[in-house]
């Protein structure tokens, strides 16, 4: 049961993402940051109890894949909203 609900999980979020529009694809990335953040400290949690290896090499790999977007969604939304800032004056970019 829980493979199906997966594989339908995967087919709906592929379809939901294709069919954003691309003015909305940064803010929902901004906000994506948050649930990434929300796993790394899941993954933390994870491994207080009965430490196993196999749960900490998955504790690992969920905190690195999660760190990575976390810091990927900062710098592309600061991106994003650079190219609001006035070109003059500031000195900044």
């Amino acid at each position: 049961m829980l493979i199906f609900i997966f594989v339908i999980s995967i087919f709906l979020g592929v379809e939901l993402i294709a069919k954003v529009p691309s003015q909305l694809h940064t803010p929902l990335m901004s906000g994506s940051n948050a649930i990434s953040g929300i796993t790394i400290v899941g993954a933390l949690l994870a491994t207080a109890g009965e430490p196993s290896t196999f749960a900490t090499v998955m504790a690992v790999v969920a905190v690195a894949a999660a760190t990575v977007n976390v810091v990927g969604g900062y710098l592309v939304t600061d991106r994003m909203l650079a190219m609001f800032h006035k070109r003059g004056g500031s000195g900044r970019r």
